[in-house]
């Protein structure tokens, strides 16, 4: 039924195939080095962070993100360190990334919702704050402030 055809070509063949194999797993080697390398920059950024040291906590953020585009938790600290550095406008769009990648992420809505009362967008503070009400865990004792600060607004 099935016939294997010898071809004068297989001496060609294998070579090649060594050479897929071998750029293979180089592909998966350096795909986990940059990944060990990206954890490193995280981490460096939060020793940096908890030293007050926040240029330099902000580089390796950055880094860290550069290639992890999907760590909330630098989004995070880089909305804090701007927040540190008054630069409200980078503040915000920091929060505001790390709540496309988790919606229901309770610090960055917290930090969010308290951000829009100062700045007395309450339409929006409100929205935020439903959905915080209803997924927190961690924060809910930010709950009676964020009420009072509401109320506070709206009188």
């Amino acid at each position: 039924m099935f016939t294997m055809y010898k071809s004068q070509n297989n001496h060609q063949i294998i070579p090649l195939m060594n050479k897929l194999l071998i750029v293979f797993l180089f592909c998966i080697f350096t795909t986990n080095l940059f990944s060990k390398e990206s954890n490193n920059y995280f981490k460096r950024g939060k020793d940096h962070y908890n030293k007050k040291n926040i240029e330099e906590a902000k580089l390796n953020f950055e880094k860290d993100i550069v290639r992890n585009t999907k760590n909330i938790e630098s989004y995070l600290y880089l909305a804090k360190i701007h927040k540190k550095k008054d630069n409200s406008l980078e503040f915000e769009k920091n929060l505001k990334t790390a709540l496309l990648l988790d919606p229901k992420n309770e610090e960055a809505l917290y930090l969010l919702i308290i951000k829009k009362i100062k700045d007395a967008d309450y339409v929006f503070a409100t929205e935020k704050y439903k959905i915080f009400s209803k997924h927190c865990s961690k924060l809910c004792s930010k709950k009676n402030e964020i009420d009072r600060l509401i109320k506070k607004s709206k009188s």
